[in-house]
């Protein structure tokens, strides 16, 4: 792993509940503080990068430069390693991480694609190999919290990262992981399982926001029986969602995807990030079209 310069980190505040955020911000209209009806009110400490647009979450890159770097598979325990990406510049402070695993079979290569994407847009991420190619989707999972850890504790980057804003996602069986990981760490911000693939049917127990991608041409992992049975238990007080790709296959979130992105980067800024800037790609529902067959969703956020 090339060296990563020492960067001392910025305080941040303690994070308020969602609850609480939501108060405060109520709060703030009440007593005249907005300028206009426009206006962006009660701003997220954690906000990072400019005002996002259309264009900006469609974009292959973000506002951030990036750098990468690799984790050696004798370097960690837990996982067997991967590719670090990160934002190059601390001048805004820490950055929420990503972990993302792979399907079965699969290498970190087929799910590479989002590493630069989303440490563009303003996150650390990592993009790991697992311990065995044939792993089920709960060692997958265990094998994504081990690399958060390894990220927050010993990583070359670790002081870029706030701690408490952490997220998983993953492929097919890491999708299923990425439910597993969120069901055993509730204090996960937000995880994101892409065609997941999972004999548990049941994830009512998960209280960390999620965003369900199912594919409607999916014969690995139909939605029927996986990504729509997933959405559905989850708790309906749950900031949840679920986003069916239309004529879409289940290897599509393994090669550059604009919808996949699109809706994957303001998840996580709006969950990660506490960032409402990025609410109003999620809220309303976006209305089906060319790339979208279905969307579901529990807002408004609060």
């Amino acid at each position: 792993m090339q060296p990563v310069p020492a960067i001392t980190p910025e305080p941040v505040a303690p994070r308020p509940r969602r609850g609480l955020r939501w108060a405060l911000a109520l709060a703030v209209l009440g007593a005249g503080l907005g300028a206009a009806p426009a206006a962006h009110a009660a701003a997220s400490p954690y906000e990072r990068g400019p005002a996002p647009t259309v264009a900006s979450i469609e974009a292959s890159r973000g506002a951030f430069t990036i750098a990468q770097s690799t984790v050696a598979a004798s370097s960690v325990s837990g996982f067997r390693g991967g590719t670090i990406y990160y934002p190059t510049s601390t001048a805004e402070g820490t950055f929420g991480a990503v972990a993302i695993s792979p399907g079965y079979t699969a290498t970190q290569s087929s799910v590479a694609w989002l590493g630069p994407r989303l440490a563009s847009q303003g996150f650390v991420v990592i993009t790991i190999d697992t311990l065995s190619r044939y792993d089920q989707p709960a060692s997958r999972g265990t094998q994504l919290l081990a690399a958060l850890d390894y990220l927050t504790n010993t990583s070359g980057v670790r002081t870029r990262i706030d701690r408490n804003r952490l997220a998983v996602m993953g492929h097919s069986m890491g999708g299923g992981g990425s439910l597993s990981a969120a069901n055993s760490r509730p204090q996960l911000q937000a995880a994101i399982p892409l065609t997941g693939w999972h004999t548990v049917k049941n994830w009512s127990g998960v209280r960390v926001p999620t965003l369900v991608v199912g594919a409607e041409n999916d014969s690995v992992a139909p939605v029927s029986s996986h990504s729509e049975p997933f959405y559905t238990s989850l708790p309906s007080t749950l900031d949840k969602a679920y986003l069916e790709l239309n004529n879409a296959s289940h290897s599509a979130p393994t090669s550059t995807n604009v919808t996949v992105a699109k809706y994957s980067i303001s998840w996580l800024k709006r969950f990660v990030d506490d960032d409402t800037r990025y609410d109003q790609f999620l809220c309303p529902a976006p209305p089906a079209s060319a790339t979208i067959q279905e969307y579901r969703n529990t807002c408004p956020h609060s």
